[in-house]
């Protein structure tokens, strides 16, 4: 009979060290490149010049990028190579009105399941969060509104809502990061409201708060893009004019 000595293994069992691939952490890398604006909207990515920015080959960088179009961050244009994907009005209206359907929810069964020891988290980062927007610290205020929306999910006690939050909090990120300076205090006055309706238990004035909310953002965004949109002079669209209607 085969015996086998404390600690060791049992036959057959192997520990497979698992390092992440270089590719992973390219990935990885290049996403928050792209959240935090470091590598903004419509920008001409090449590949060399990631490598060298990231100290890797260029293959990772390549299979990164390809994952990355899959995923909706980079347009791969043939011809012209990846370029930062600017989003359009209707994938902003899609994804807020998805985020605004999951968040009212967690904050309704938020309300209803929060401890005093949730409430007092929340507080706190209500506090620390309005500090960092005083203070122009747009990054840490960003982190922390996403830490603030997280808790209220995960307080919610619904193991889906919060894996389906999951899912579109980075691209929240995304979309929120060029709106934080302009929403600014009024958000965190919101995220104020909001604790106050959960520490009260009341389940459906915390759902609208949220979803009002959300809104809020949604419109700070759109305003943000019209506001940005180049304004053309006559001189300029009268040639585009003539071009259309010469055949």
């Amino acid at each position: 009979m085969t015996t086998i000595s404390a600690g060791a293994e049992p036959a057959g069992v192997r520990h497979v060290k698992r390092p992440t691939p270089l590719r992973e952490s390219v990935y990885e890398a290049l996403t928050e490149m792209i959240i935090d604006g470091t590598l903004e909207r419509g920008r001409h990515l090449v590949e060399v010049e990631l490598a060298g920015l990231l100290g890797v080959s260029r293959q990772p960088v390549r299979e990164a990028l390809q994952r990355l179009n899959n995923e909706g961050w980079v347009d791969l244009r043939p011809g012209f190579g990846a370029m930062v994907h600017v989003p359009a009005e209707d994938e902003v209206d899609q994804l807020l009105a998805a985020r605004a359907a999951l968040e009212s929810e967690s904050a309704r069964l938020a309300a209803r399941h929060a401890t005093k020891d949730d409430v007092a988290k929340l507080r706190d980062l209500c506090k620390v969060g309005t500090a960092y927007q005083e203070a122009g610290d747009i990054d840490s205020t960003v982190r922390t509104n996403g830490e603030l929306h997280s808790l209220i999910t995960q307080m919610s006690g619904n193991r889906f809502l919060v894996d389906f939050a999951a899912q579109v909090d980075r691209r929240v990120r995304w979309y929120y990061t060029p709106v934080a300076p302009v929403r600014g205090a009024a958000s965190w006055r919101e995220h104020n409201r909001l604790v106050k309706a959960i520490s009260e238990g009341d389940e459906d004035k915390s759902a609208q708060i949220m979803r009002e909310h959300t809104e809020h953002t949604r419109k700070a965004y759109h305003d943000l893009q019209a506001a940005s949109e180049p304004i053309e002079t006559p001189d300029e669209a009268a040639p585009r004019r003539r071009r259309r209607t010469v055949n």
